[in-house]
């Protein structure tokens, strides 16, 4: 099964309503650990622009993009951009499982 990376963007001055519903946001991951978009990775870039990386696994683009519109973060108006993009994973514990 392919494997996505998926780029959020934050919104500019989003801090603190990211803050206030990170519990939420983290229990959406991880109801997608073992979900039909299967959340392989993810966390917070450590610089500026804010946004973050997930890594799926995945049929389809379409796919992780419709579970992805359900994420809190995406529902309050946090995440200002996303790309989903096919990725070719050449080492770590993924490679060769695709």
């Amino acid at each position: 099964m392919p494997i996505f990376a998926v780029h959020y963007h934050y919104a500019d001055g989003s801090a603190a309503g990211r803050d206030e519903h990170r519990p939420a946001h983290r229990a959406f991951l991880d109801s997608l650990v073992e979900g039909a978009a299967e959340l392989l990775a993810s966390g917070p870039y450590a610089d500026e622009p804010a946004g973050a990386l997930l890594i799926f696994r995945a049929e389809s683009a379409a796919e992780v993009e419709s579970e992805l519109d359900s994420d809190p973060f995406a529902h309050h108006g946090f995440i200002s951009g996303r790309q989903v993009r096919p990725w070719s994973q050449s080492r770590g514990p993924w490679a060769g499982s695709v």
